[in-house]
């Protein structure tokens, strides 16, 4: 049999491999969880950083990173809730309508507007027709379907604009190479609390039409799943500030 001292010797020994474990797996734990920061920190990053430089890497990124349910939020304005496409130069096609949205409730993909409260749609006018002003005033359309020729009337509503990852990556593969990326980018930074993820960066760009230059301020921020992939994405940016530098003017 041990004698007592031999006993308190070997419970020593014992109780002090049992801290190291513990310490040593509590350690682990804390890399493990310190390398999880850093992760969703550098996606979050990275998706600006894509989406700011190279079209096929943005569309690359996002399949690799967003969640099959992902969502973006992509802001509230006032119109009538349609995407046209932008292939077609000059025409103004309609290629996604925006669920719940006036538009969702009169229009059909595929649909061409040739009038826009009386203004004829052509390359110089795109961005000068009345889709945009007061909710719930009525615009006046006519517009191209089957074929056909056809006056809509449609109320302007309160548009939020949310759409998944299928679409994103359409909205990717349909828009202009050439006119993609930023000139200048600067992450100025990070902050992580959670699974949440907010990048503060700043761009500054020539648009497209007026090639007029202009800069932004955005804040975007990035929810993350158990599986560190991009779960929502919410993005607030200098809009006014951006349209003012290109010449527009808002008035009433």
């Amino acid at each position: 049999m041990l004698n007592t001292k031999v006993k308190i010797g070997l419970m020593q020994v014992l109780l002090v491999v049992c801290c190291s474990a513990i310490a040593h797996q509590h350690e682990g734990k804390t890399k493990e969880i310190a390398n999880s920061d850093k992760d969703i920190v550098a996606i979050a990053q990275g998706w600006i950083k894509t989406r700011s430089t190279n079209q096929q890497l943005t569309a690359d990124y996002v399949k690799a990173h967003m969640a099959e349910s992902g969502t973006i939020n992509g802001g509230r304005y006032v119109g009538f809730g349609f995407v046209f496409d932008p292939e077609n130069e000059g025409r103004m096609v309609v290629a996604r309508i925006v669920d719940e949205s006036p538009a969702s409730k009169v229009l059909e993909v595929g649909d061409e507007f040739v009038e826009v409260n009386e203004v004829e749609v052509n390359q110089e006018n795109m961005d000068k027709l009345s889709f945009r002003g007061k909710p719930g005033e009525q615009v006046q359309t006519v517009l191209i379907r089957d074929g056909k020729k056809m006056s809509v009337s449609i109320a302007r509503g309160i548009i939020s604009n949310v759409y998944g990852k299928t679409i994103l990556l359409d909205e990717i593969a349909s828009a202009n190479p050439d006119n993609w990326g930023v000139d200048e980018l600067t992450i100025h930074e990070s902050v992580m609390k959670d699974n949440v993820v907010y990048v503060w960066s700043e761009f500054k760009a020539v648009e497209n039409s007026s090639k007029l230059p202009f800069e932004s301020h955005q804040v975007t921020r990035f929810v993350f799943d158990d599986h560190h992939q991009v779960a929502r994405v919410d993005q607030l940016q200098e809009d006014r500030f951006m349209l003012e530098q290109q010449g527009f003017q808002i008035s009433r």
